[in-house]
């Protein structure tokens, strides 16, 4: 590089436009030339320069052993980053299976545990209902023990309505889980996709 002397119409355009800038430097070649080799792995060296001793083109086996070293490093490196992500895509795939699986049991669970408390609920509904006919039955006749009749029949269809074991019994059909039902199944990983939060 070497000072760069302005020309008369260089500076004209500078005083007349504002966004002219006149150069301060000029690049001069040296006639020497270099290689740079930019991006990947080195193993060796970056720069090759042609010198009065080592011509470039006596150098020309090294620079191109050097591009094959980082070519084959940067495929080694792409090979491990796919292997790495389908290994991810694989892991992701298995908890959100586990999850799924997770999901089904614990609605199955709960399914269960409703149908138990409601059989409960039948049972000591039931107890009353018996004791309640045997007050009507000791009832006399008339208005009284007709409405209460009435009530017992409501409240023993009722129960019935109530009772699990009135209904087919049968696996319950788990519903599709959305994302934020398997959200806290998945052990950190997004349900989305194959990553972690």
């Amino acid at each position: 590089m070497i000072e760069h002397v302005p020309t008369a119409k260089e500076l004209a355009d500078a005083e007349r436009y504002s966004w002219v800038k006149v150069p301060e430097y000029d690049h001069v070649p040296s006639d020497r030339l270099t290689i740079t080799l930019n991006g990947g792995i080195p193993h060796r060296q970056s720069v090759w320069r042609d010198t009065a001793d080592r011509p470039l083109e006596d150098q020309l086996p090294e620079i191109l052993q050097e591009v094959d070293l980082r070519g084959q490093a940067a495929e080694r490196k792409r090979a491990e980053e796919e292997e790495q992500a389908r290994l991810k895509q694989r892991q992701w795939e298995a908890a959100v299976r586990q999850a799924r699986h997770d999901y089904a049991e614990a609605f199955r669970v709960r399914a269960l545990e409703r149908q138990e408390k409601a059989w409960r609920q039948v049972a000591r509904l039931t107890a009353y209902l018996t004791a309640a006919g045997e007050r009507i039955d000791a009832m006399p006749q008339g208005t009284e023990r007709t409405e209460a009749e009435t009530w017992l029949s409501w409240a023993t269809d009722h129960v019935r309505s109530l009772d699990p074991l009135t209904r087919p019994l049968r696996m319950p059909r788990v519903p599709e889980p959305g994302p934020s039902d398997l959200e806290p199944l998945l052990n950190g990983w997004s349900p989305h996709g194959p990553y972690r939060r």
